[in-house]
């Protein structure tokens, strides 16, 4: 009896220890978040006043994308205050699927600017103008490492949540696209080939899209109730059927709530002779072994094997 309870303190100090865990990463977040859009909208005012004075597009540009990149990280701070919002009569999930959508819109808005920056760079070919590369190169550097202090901020817990592993991209995009803004400023101060910048836009922009795909399909994904990346259907059925008193789990159906929380509804069968009380204790099993397998929000139906229907398996 005594193992028991030191074994049930044990587990509730761990949960306790989790969900402490748990708000101490959201207040970091929150903190990366800002020093992040502090930070990168400071760099975007340096760019445009230097852009502006020394006529250079490929700064201008570049400021222009940053700027979309601070909008995208305002969005992902406003998601992880909107999943704090309350549930209501109308929203009984609260707003925890924004995160979803914003996380999609971040992609979007993400792919869009490469967009811009390609137009751009095409244009550029055409008409190549004469830059001051050195000029460019300074102040590029300035942008390496603004965007990769933010983007550290982000680096551990970037698997954790798909609107932080957005953050982490955007900012690592803009580290990149600085980074190749220096060797075209070196390059064109070094040799007067104008045409050196928008050869190197082209390539970040496709690097940019390699990286970004999965995050837009993911995360369209979750915006349509598709099972999120973090849960295995074919595990939580193993652990289903090796519950005790829980004879077969079927019509199961998972998907997100949030970027950082799961549902799950399914019909599972016990047997007709099991009370009440083992039923909801075979329940209670189940949920609590669900958590483990990245599963917060559980709904179970009860069936019997006289009152189960004989249909296929969903």
């Amino acid at each position: 009896m005594d193992n028991h309870k030191a074994v049930k303190e044990d587990h509730n100090h761990n949960h306790e220890s989790h969900n402490h865990g748990k708000i101490l990463l959201l207040t970091n977040i929150k903190k990366a978040f800002v020093i992040g859009i502090v930070l990168n909208l400071l760099y975007v005012s340096i760019q445009v006043i230097i852009g502006l004075h020394i006529n250079s597009l490929s700064l201008l540009s570049d400021a222009g994308h940053n700027f979309l990149d601070v909008g995208a990280l305002a969005l992902s701070l406003l998601a992880f205050k909107l999943t704090k919002a309350k549930a209501t009569e109308k929203y009984t999930y609260g707003f925890k699927k924004s995160s979803i959508l914003i996380s999609l819109l971040n992609a979007v808005v993400l792919l869009i600017s490469i967009g811009a920056i390609a137009y751009e760079a095409i244009n550029r070919f055409r008409n190549p103008q004469p830059l001051p590369g050195l000029t460019v190169a300074i102040v590029s550097a300035i942008g390496i490492f603004i965007n990769g202090v933010s983007a550290f901020m982000f680096f551990r817990d970037r698997k954790s949540d798909m609107n932080i592993k957005a953050a982490f991209l955007h900012l690592m995009t803009d580290a990149l696209v600085s980074l190749a803004l220096v060797a075209g400023g070196l390059l064109i101060y070094y040799t007067h080939l104008y045409w050196i910048d928008p050869a190197l836009s082209i390539i970040v922009c496709i690097v940019i899209v390699a990286s970004t795909w999965k995050l837009l399909t993911g995360s369209f994904r979750l915006s349509i109730d598709g099972v999120p990346d973090n849960v295995d259907l074919h595990k939580i059925k193993e652990v289903a059927e090796k519950t005790e008193g829980l004879e077969k789990i079927h019509h199961l159906h998972v998907w997100a709530i949030s970027t950082t929380q799961n549902a799950l509804t399914a019909h599972i069968i016990v047997n007709e002779n099991k009370n009440m009380q083992e039923i909801a204790a075979i329940k209670q099993k189940l949920k609590h072994d669900l958590q483990h397998l990245n599963i917060h929000h559980v709904t179970l139906e009860t069936e019997t094997n006289n009152t189960a229907p004989k249909v296929a398996n969903c």
